[in-house]
């Protein structure tokens, strides 16, 4: 059953990576007919929320789009950041809805920077782990091995929220600025931002599946050793 999830999070992985770089590719050819681009319209949605101690930055590279809590930065790519395509001004205006959801405390996202640090020494660890593995008894290190996949997994499920609530946020500001018109360039703006969002779905399936593949074992070992 894990080997099957396995396999679909990675053909799941495969297609959503596919998907984005499809819709963003060609909906980057598409002009928004309000003419601004994405920094504009990023600075102009932190305005409207009252939101004026994040600061925007172009970053070379290819979708490298993010906000950085830390330092209170929205960063995105230089194809977006002076682009005026529908898909440019939804990614800047993703970007923003994270840095709104930070503005209000919006619950998941504080979880979310909560588990980063253990996130990070979890994702360390587990190679570690994996080739301490081959010259432990595999029974000592599969308990470490399940709970650094657990951490990993629980970081990727409350994600989930956050990308998707950033997704909603701005689709309606985007509709609601009038930065892109209702109809075929609103519906090519939730292409690229929906796309995007099924990467997210990827990567938990992902998770859970190599937790299962590593917590499985641990439980049936245990009923067997009960029997």
């Amino acid at each position: 059953m894990t080997l099957l999830l396995i396999v679909a999070a990675m053909l799941l992985s495969l297609y959503a990576q596919w998907k984005v770089s499809s819709n963003y590719r060609r909906y980057s050819e598409v002009p928004a007919s309000s003419g601004f681009t994405g920094a504009a319209i990023a600075q102009r949605i932190l305005d409207l929320n009252g939101i004026h101690d994040v600061t925007v930055h172009a970053s070379p590279g290819h979708l490298v789009d993010h906000y950085d809590p830390s330092n209170r930065r929205l960063v995105l790519s230089e194809e977006n950041y002076y682009g005026q395509s529908v898909a440019a001004l939804g990614i800047a205006a993703h970007e923003c809805g994270h840095a709104i959801q930070h503005a209000v405390a919006y619950a998941p996202l504080q979880w979310r920077m909560a588990a980063v640090g253990i996130t990070t020494m979890a994702g360390n660890i587990i190679p570690v782990l994996a080739i301490g593995g081959m010259f432990l008894a595999p029974k000592v290190v599969l308990p470490f091995l399940a709970a650094a996949f657990g951490i990993v997994m629980l970081f990727q499920l409350v994600t989930l929220p956050v990308e998707f609530d950033a997704t909603a946020r701005a689709k309606k500001i985007l509709a609601s600025t009038g930065a892109v018109a209702s109809g075929q360039e609103f519906n090519a703006m939730s292409k690229v931002l929906d796309a995007a969002a099924l990467t997210y779905v990827a990567a938990f399936l992902s998770a859970l599946a190599s937790f299962l593949h590593y917590v499985l074992p641990l439980i049936m070992g245990g009923r067997s050793d009960e029997e």
